[in-house]
C-alpha cells in the first residue's frame, strides 16, 4: 500500500498529512487557509490520492508559514509513500483548461528537486489569499518529494482561473507520473537503476 502519515511540528506550524496514493480523491482538509483547501482539493480529486492535511499556523501573522509547511509535508508524504519508486511511470504532464485560462504542468520523479514557476500573475490577492505564496508551496514541495516540476500558465486574466488551472494540472500531471506501469513492474524507471 502507497500510504504515508507525516507530522511536522515547528515554532510556526503543526502539519499533519496522511495520504493513500493509490486511492479515489478523497480529501479531508483543515489547513486553517479556505483557499489552500480549496487547491488542496483539486490535488486530491485530480490526482485520485486520498489526502488528510490538519494544519494549525500562525496564521495570526500571515499564511505564508502554513502554506509554505503544508506544502514540505506534502513532499515528505508523497516521498515516503512512492518509496523507491519501482514501477511507477515516473514522468506526468496535464494541460487544463478554465474559461480564458490554460495551464501545463510537466513532473519528473528524478530524485532532483528543481522548480521552473512561470504564471505572470495578473493581480496580487484572491480574496484573502496572497498569490505569491503558491510559489512557496511548490517551492517547499519539490525540495522535499525530490521533484523536477515545471509549471507555465499559458494565458488567462482570472487570478483565480490561473492557480486552480495550476493545482489542477499539477494533480494529473501527478497522477500520471505515479501510476504504476505494468510493463514495467518492480523496476526503477532509470537507466542508472536508481532515483
Amino acid at each position: 500500500m502507497r500510504q504515508a502519515d507525516v507530522t511536522r511540528n515547528t515554532s510556526e506550524t503543526k502539519i499533519q498529512i496522511v495520504i493513500n496514493l493509490d486511492g479515489t480523491g478523497k480529501a479531508e482538509l483543515a489547513s486553517g487557509v479556505p483557499f489552500l483547501d480549496h487547491m488542496l482539493d483539486q490535488i486530491a480529486r485530480h490526482g485520485m490520492i486520498d489526502l488528510k492535511v490538519v494544519a494549525n499556523g500562525d496564521t495570526h501573522i500571515d499564511d505564508h508559514h502554513t502554506v509554505e509547511d503544508v506544502g514540505i509535508t506534502l513532499g515528505q508524504a508523497i516521498a515516503k509513500a512512492v518509496g523507491d519508486k519501482a514501477g511507477i511511470t515516473r514522468y506526468g504532464h496535464s494541460y487544463v483548461p478554465l474559461d480564458e485560462t490554460l495551464s501545463r504542468v510537466v513532473i519528473d520523479f528524478s530524485g532532483r528537486p528543481g522548480l521552473e514557476f512561470n504564471v505572470p500573475f495578473t493581480r496580487a490577492r484572491v480574496g484573502d489569499f496572497d498569490v505569491d505564496l503558491s510559489i512557496e508551496f511548490f517551492r517547499g514541495f519539490v525540495n522535499h518529494a525530490g521533484v523536477t516540476l515545471h509549471i507555465d500558465n499559458l494565458r488567462g486574466i482570472n487570478a483565480h482561473h490561473q492557480i486552480e488551472t495550476v493545482f489542477k494540472a499539477f494533480g494529473r500531471a501527478l497522477r500520471m507520473a505515479l501510476e504504476l506501469d505494468p510493463r514495467a513492474a518492480g523496476v526503477v524507471p532509470s537507466t542508472k537503476g536508481s532515483l
